[in-house]
């Protein structure tokens, strides 16, 4: 048996460093299999991935991608976290959120697993006067309740201090956020937001009476669900943050006051790596904040991580469980103090019981299954998200002083500035979508044209009037709407007939490309029988380029013959007669679908 020696492991000590031009050179040669003649930096470029606001994901970090200290938890810049123990004792705070009236729906969560309460009053969500008895049953002394009531903030939060009063609960248990957010009320509905000075007031009372109640939030999921990048949004946040700060000082609050009064929201995506890295660097940029107004040790951000809408699809709903389950992962090793799953059926209407049961069983399996609350920040010191969360924070940084520069949030949001780029980064997203560059599962990719639909009742109409709200699967849905339709007054799906040539070798790789592709538009692919058999108006031609030089040209002219009026053919363009359009990988999807829609009658 050997016996390592005393001085520590040194497995490797007996092999030189490879050099990362060495690294390249092996780069280069894959490459060069591809057809791509590229070296040395070139060729690593070639493997990088862009992402939005100017970042970039590169295939390997090193020790070299040096990032700034990130320090402890619980310590300035406050990036691996705002307490020292981080969620280690008890996990992330499970927070459900409510639109409706329901109490035996609040109750069933609070039973099984939920740790406090996001309510949606006013409006058309839970009315102020209903505040009582929703939360009746509820031990308002261990369950924090968080408020977002627009335009009636004031008297629901009255309502709220009033049940505490009224149920004997002591001043420092009550816990929560009365959720008071003048500008993101502005940005919801286009309306100058209410005043700031009742805010300030409400503020006041909770600094002297109720430690554990903070009276605003600072939400971000406005210029998330507008569109807007990671560096947007926290950009966003920290402009509003900025002017709460101004507000509340100015009412006689100290810094350190004001900034006990906030707690952020911001969006968790499907993206792991990058909504880690936004976390971290969005208490980084907060820290920074309050260094400049001194009072640094003010600087740890409460932070409220919610999955994001805009991933929500309508289509193949049960896709969202994994895509909820990525993004509430992401969000607790990001370090988020609350988290908020979204039930899978977030996009259809109100989420029925079984849907909110798997919504905050997805956080107790992290939490208590995966033990991911354990360590504190486990994605830190990862040479990659150290990085990513450094030059996030960079980019966030300069969008945020333009906010200022324009005249703060209120101004940039009254002068169209935000929104006007949000819409630029939205529409350079909606190409990628367009061109499935970013797929969506179950939607662009893997379509299925006989789910059965998910009903659900109507949810209350959220606010608008300001920035748009957006999802990734809209120009589909839109599409897939007119297929069903269709449907519903012929009986029939819009078809097409896909017209494989030779061997299933030289086929199948574009024919399940192509069925793949029109069932994402709501068009049925047809592959069996002839053409005069399926009942489509229009045929695709299926195989490898070799065969479409022998053979597409004859095919083509035979299927109009059978009465085809348009033949595609998937595979990049090039001069084959009888061929009126392609399909190929980056082609507009949607631009193509929508076109064939037009021309087989489908409004």
């Amino acid at each position: 048996m050997t016996v390592l020696p005393d001085d520590g492991l040194s497995l490797a000590s007996e092999f030189p460093d490879a050099p990362r031009e060495q690294w390249q050179h092996l780069v280069a040669g894959v490459l060069r299999k591809s057809g791509k003649e590229l070296s040395g930096d070139a060729a690593e470029d070639a493997l990088s991935t862009l992402l939005e606001d100017g970042l970039d994901t590169r295939p390997l970090y090193t020790a070299h991608d040096a990032a700034p200290d990130a320090g402890l938890p619980g310590f300035p810049p406050f990036v691996r976290g705002g307490r020292a123990e981080g969620n280690t004792l008890a996990g992330w705070d499970v927070r459900q959120r409510h639109l409706a009236a329901d109490r035996d729906a609040v109750l069933s969560d609070l039973e099984n697993g939920v740790t406090s309460l996001w309510l949606g009053v006013g409006g058309g969500g839970i009315p102020v006067s209903a505040l009582g008895s929703v939360l009746d049953g509820v031990y308002l002394d261990l369950a924090p309740v968080v408020l977002d009531a627009g335009d009636e903030t004031a008297a629901a939060a009255e309502r709220l201090l009033r049940l505490y009063e009224e149920r004997g609960v002591a001043d420092d248990a009550a816990r929560g956020n009365l959720g008071a957010d003048p500008l993101g009320h502005q940005a919801r509905t286009g309306r100058p937001g209410y005043d700031l000075a009742s805010v300030a007031g409400l503020a006041r009372r909770c600094a002297d009476r109720h430690p554990g109640l903070r009276a605003l939030t600072v939400d971000a999921l406005p210029y998330h669900e507008a569109g807007g990048s990671a560096a947007q949004e926290l950009g966003c946040s920290l402009a509003t943050g900025v002017a709460y700060l101004r507000g509340l000082t100015e009412a006689g609050l100290s810094v350190a006051e004001a900034a006990g009064q906030l707690e952020f929201r911001y969006a968790a995506t499907a993206d792991q790596f990058l909504t880690i890295a936004k976390l971290r660097a969005a208490r980084r940029l907060w820290a920074r904040v309050a260094e400049v107004c001194g009072a640094p040790q003010a600087g740890a951000q409460r932070q409220h991580a919610v999955t994001s809408p805009v991933m929500m699809t309508r289509r193949d709903p049960w896709v969202n469980m994994l895509r909820t389950t990525v993004a509430t992962l992401a969000a607790g090793v990001g370090g988020a103090d609350s988290v908020t799953v979204l039930p899978f059926d977030e996009a259809l209407g109100l989420p029925d019981a079984f849907a909110r049961r798997i919504a905050r069983n997805t956080s107790t399996v992290l939490i208590e299954e995966s033990h991911l609350s354990r360590v504190i920040d486990p994605a830190g010191g990862s040479w990659y998200v150290e990085r990513l969360t450094d030059e996030l924070a960079h980019a966030a940084w300069e969008f945020f002083q333009g906010i200022e520069r324009a005249g703060g949030q209120e101004a940039a949001l009254r002068a169209g500035t935000i929104g006007d780029r949000l819409a630029e980064t939205w529409a350079a997203r909606s190409k990628k979508l367009a061109t499935r560059r970013e797929p969506i599962t179950g939607v662009s990719e893997f379509p299925n044209l006989t789910e059965k639909p998910v009903d659900r009742a109507p949810a209350p109409e959220q606010p608008s009037g300001g920035l748009p709200r957006v999802r990734r699967d809209e120009a589909y849905e839109a599409l897939r709407a007119r297929s069903d339709a269709h449907l519903a007054a012929t009986g029939a799906r819009p078809r097409v007939f896909l017209a494989a040539l030779g061997p299933a070798a030289a086929h199948s790789a574009r024919l399940g490309f192509a069925a793949n592709l029109f069932q994402a538009g709501g068009i049925e692919p047809v592959t069996e029988g002839s053409f005069e058999e399926s009942g489509a108006r229009e045929a695709c031609l299926c195989s490898s380029d070799a065969l479409y030089e022998e053979q597409a040209g004859t095919v083509a002219a035979e299927l109009r013959a059978a009465g085809a009026e348009h033949v595609l053919l998937a595979g990049r363009p090039g001069a084959y007669p009888g061929v009126d359009s392609y399909l190929f990988a980056g082609c507009d999807a949607v631009a193509l679908l929508s076109t064939a829609l037009d021309r087989m009658g489908v409004s």
